[in-house]
Order: structure tokens, then C-alpha cells, then sequence
């Protein structure tokens, strides 16, 4: 019986010391948890100095919020979770009523110095103000960041380009004999996680992220390394829209002008006004792409391009002027020729009509005479020598549509139909070659 009241005096000790164990602070007091007490966070939490401290690191997209072609700089807005073994913080549950895990202030714990090597512009967000420790002895943190990093472009397929941008984490001053860094999921659990949380891509479309973890020379030591690779693709229709396909309609436009007469000056006027619509649209693609790119973009090759047929196209056309302008010159001064010798004659015609028998000379003293008659049948021959006049105009100037062509204009009828068929196979050709570069030349 007094067995029996021992370990019955046993089990109601425990019990009560079970249930007062019920609260975080029983655990921090257990711990010898204070706010001096240097283990916890002067020094890396380890009982040996030899020993590394793992750091999982888990990374996750939620967001691709700009990316800047001309800074060349990658904003995304991620989720970064970071856990490590502290040696100096574990406890068993079944103590304290079952807890297995509490949060505390981020202050009060040691934490790694890990940070992202392209990273340019510090988040103005404050960090996390807790993280979690289990009663494993590993500490947890949790924050989300908008990171401002470089990103090298490859723009030489713009706007059907695929981008790869890093994000690489690594310790500012610890080698990797004492931290380690190592990435929680691999590339295919990475990229399912991201894709289920991306909420906003902006005008990219996210491909897939590649996890890779190294151990690099840096600075003379050697470091843990965990990189994160975002490929994403560009939504290109709207680019197609606003810039290829109207440059495309100002080269058909430029075509058109073939159809148009080179006696004027319109179409000389036609031709230099849709070269200057693509002198506008360089300058726009100019605001855009980086000037630092190691190969000319496919997009300035096809601008550059479509520019230089229009040039030749407008040169051809003040070729084509110039030598029909030396045909029409003589031919002008024939025909104001003939209209001169045509005014001499009718002048002379007037007065043999009016005054018969009568030289110019002799007209004057007549005409005093009888001026009331003179004047009436003068009247009406001058009527009728109008007549006689417009009908020997539109002879004169039928005559200079019907003459045949002159030797220079045509030289230049060869010129303009050579040209053209060059320039509907130099078009067709370079038009062709754009489209295998941009759907099978790598980036």
C-alpha cells in the first residue's frame, strides 16, 4: 500500500508539473531564454566551432513587376524562407502541454548574413519582425521583397526574345566551412510552386525557374552558393501591332509608289514622307532597347533594312526625273517655238483681213477715216482669230503628247522597270530572311 501511495504521489507531480508548463514563456524560462544571453545571437548557434550551419533556402515569384530593357534592371516581388539548426534552442514537447514551435522577435536571435549578389536597391519594406523556432532547435523566417536587380539582356530576337534573369544568394562574410547554403526544392518543384502563386507577369510570360547550388572563389575564400534563374518570354503581339506590321504597310506603301507617274513631283513628295515615318519609328525603337547590347538587335536589322530600300527606292526616283527632265527641256522650247511663229502669223493674218491690199504702215490713216466700220469688222474677225487660236493651242499641245519618247526618258522606263523588279525581290528576300532569323536563330 505504501508502494502503491509513492508512485501515486509520483504521477500527481508530474501532472502538475505538466500542466504549469503550459505557456512560451515556460519554454524561453526553460531555455534560459534572456534578452543578455549571448548563444542565442552573438555567434553562430553551434556547440562546435568545426561544425557548418545549414540554411535551406526556399525561394518563390509572386509577382514579375517591371523589367527594364534600357537599365536593364529585373523588379520581381518574391517570397524568400530561410531555416537553420540552432543548437541551444530545443525542448521536448510532452514537457509543455505539446507545443512544438513559437514565434519571437527576429531581434533576439542570431541569423545569417545572407544576401542577393545582383541585388542594386535595398527593399523599403521593414523585414519580417518574427520568426519561428521548433522544438527541433530550427529557426524559420519568412519575408517577402521587391528586389531591384541587374539582369543582363539578350535582346537580339526583340520583341521575341526569352530572358534569363539570376537572383544568387551567398553569406557577405562566412566561408562555406560555416555556412552552407542549400536550396530547398529542386528546378521542377520550384517552378509549380511559382507558377501557382504568380499573380501579375506585367508583359512577360514566366517560363520556368532553374535552381542550382555551387560553391565558388569569392573574394579569396570559397562561398555556398544557391542561384535562382527566372526565364521568362515576352508578349510580343502588341509589338507586332504598334511597330512591325506598320513598318511593314509603309514598305507595301513604298511599293504602291511604282504605280504612280514620274512626270510630276508627287511622287518625289509621296516617297520622302514615308521615309521620314521610319525615321520616327527608329527613333522610337531607340528609347527602348539597351545600348550596350553585344549584337544589333534583329528588330534595328529590319528597321535598317526597310530604311535602306526606300532610300534607293528615292534616289531611283530623282534618277528617273532628273533624265526625263532633260527630254522634256527641248522639247518645251520646240513647242514654244511653234506658238510664237503661230502668233506671228495670225497678227499678220488680222491685218491682211481687216485692211486688204494695205501694209501695217498704211493702216493708222485709213483707220481715221472710217473708224466705226473698221472697228465693227475688226471685231469680228479677232473673235473668230481666237477661235483659230485655241484650236492651233490643242494642236500644239497634242502634238507634244503624241511625239515619242525621247532617248533619256526612255533610258530611264528601263531604269524605273529594272529597278522595280529589283526592289520586289530585294523585299521579298530580306522579308524572308527576317522571319528565319527571329523563329530559328538562337538568342
Amino acid at each position: 500500500m505504501l508502494l502503491v501511495g509513492f508512485f501515486s504521489l509520483l504521477l500527481l507531480a508530474d501532472g502538475a508539473t505538466s500542466e504549469g508548463n503550459c505557456t512560451y514563456q515556460d519554454i524561453l524560462n526553460h531555455l534560459h531564454f534572456k534578452d543578455d544571453y549571448s548563444p542565442f545571437y552573438m555567434s553562430r548557434p553551434v556547440k562546435d566551432h568545426k561544425s557548418a550551419t545549414v540554411v535551406n533556402l526556399d525561394l518563390r515569384i509572386y509577382a514579375i513587376l517591371q523589367v527594364k530593357e534600357k537599365e536593364q534592371i529585373f523588379v520581381p516581388y518574391v517570397w524568400i524562407t530561410m531555416w537553420w539548426k540552432n543548437d541551444y534552442t530545443s525542448w521536448d514537447p510532452e514537457e509543455f502541454c505539446g507545443i512544438e514551435f513559437m514565434s519571437i522577435p527576429t531581434g533576439l536571435m542570431w541569423k545569417p548574413d545572407v544576401t542577393v549578389v545582383e541585388m542594386t536597391e535595398r527593399d523599403k519594406v521593414a523585414p519580417s519582425p518574427y520568426l519561428t523556432i521548433t522544438h527541433r532547435g530550427n529557426i524559420e523566417i519568412t519575408n517577402d521583397q521587391v528586389l531591384t536587380s541587374t539582369c543582363r539582356m539578350q535582346v537580339y530576337k526583340f520583341p521575341f526574345d526569352i530572358q534569363s534573369c539570376h537572383l544568387t544568394f551567398k553569406s557577405f562574410i562566412h566561408t562555406d566551412k560555416e555556412i552552407k547554403l542549400l536550396p530547398y526544392l529542386d528546378s521542377s518543384n520550384a517552378t509549380k510552386d511559382s507558377s501557382e502563386v504568380m499573380r501579375i507577369q506585367s508583359e512577360w510570360l514566366f517560363i520556368n525557374m532553374a535552381v542550382t547550388s555551387k560553391t565558388a572563389d569569392l573574394y579569396g575564400f570559397n562561398q555556398s552558393l544557391v542561384v535562382y534563374t527566372i526565364n521568362m518570354k515576352r508578349r510580343s503581339a502588341l509589338y507586332i501591332v504598334n511597330f512591325i506590321l506598320p513598318i511593314l504597310f509603309l514598305l507595301c506603301l513604298d511599293l504602291a509608289s511604282f504605280l504612280v507617274s514620274d512626270s510630276g513631283g508627287e511622287k518625289l513628295g509621296f516617297k520622302v514622307t514615308v521615309l521620314l515615318a521610319v525615321t520616327v519609328m527608329q527613333l522610337i525603337l531607340n528609347e527602348i532597347l539597351p545600348s550596350s547590347s553585344n549584337r544589333i538587335p534583329l528588330i534595328a536589322v529590319y528597321c535598317i533594312g526597310v530604311f535602306t530600300l526606300m532610300m534607293l527606292s528615292l534616289l531611283e526616283t530623282v534618277l528617273v526625273m532628273h533624265l526625263i527632265g532633260k527630254d522634256s527641256a527641248p522639247r518645251d522650247k520646240e513647242t514654244e517655238k511653234d506658238r510664237n511663229q503661230f502668233n506671228k502669223l495670225i497678227h499678220l493674218t488680222c491685218y491682211r483681213d481687216v485692211f486688204p491690199g494695205e501694209s501695217p504702215t498704211e493702216v493708222l490713216p485709213v483707220a481715221k477715216k472710217d473708224s466705226t466700220s473698221r472697228l465693227r469688222e475688226e471685231s469680228t474677225v479677232s473673235d473668230e482669230l481666237r477661235e483659230v487660236m485655241k484650236t492651233l493651242t490643242l494642236l500644239l499641245d497634242s502634238r507634244k503628247e503624241e511625239q515619242a519618247p525621247g532617248y533619256w526618258t526612255g533610258v530611264a522606263q528601263k531604269i524605273n522597270k529594272a529597278f522595280s523588279i529589283f526592289y520586289v525581290t530585294a523585299a521579298s528576300l530580306f522579308l524572308l530572311f527576317m522571319v528565319i532569323k527571329w523563329n530559328y536563330d538562337g538568342n
